[in-house]
């Protein structure tokens, strides 16, 4: 996961950095996000853990970087700051591990695309 880390993109606009970020994870980590469900799905089992408790533990870092993904959109204007929840942040990339969960396949371009103008967006503006 450590050597799978999607970087910090700085575009220069919120629509820009999250199509990057989403299409890095929807594509080239595709297989990736596979592999660790199926190993979840198996450990969760065992454990009686939730994914959820698992997924929490395993955004670290990642949860900085779209934080600040975030942060700079909100100094620009294009974020209203009491829009930006927890849930409304991860909303993007919950619906992007859903699409590659449900297709078992990377994520086309115009699904991305979909997930950030049609549903995200709107919400944050």
């Amino acid at each position: 996961m450590e050597e799978a880390r999607v970087g910090t993109p700085d575009t220069g606009s919120l629509r820009g950095d999250l199509l990057a970020l989403m299409r890095e994870i929807g594509t080239a980590n595709a297989q990736l996000v596979i592999l660790m469900y199926a190993h979840l799905a198996g450990y969760c089992q065992e454990t009686g853990t939730s994914p959820g408790e698992l997924l929490d533990a395993a955004r670290g870092k990642s949860t900085d970087a779209l934080a600040e993904v975030y942060d700079r959109a909100v100094a620009r204007g294009e974020a209203r700051p009491e829009r930006l929840t927890g849930r409304v942040r991860s909303l993007p990339f919950d619906l992007l591990r859903q699409e590659i969960l449900a297709t078992l396949a990377p994520v086309p371009e115009d699904v991305v695309e979909e997930i950030v103008d049609t549903i995200f967006l709107p919400l944050v503006r």
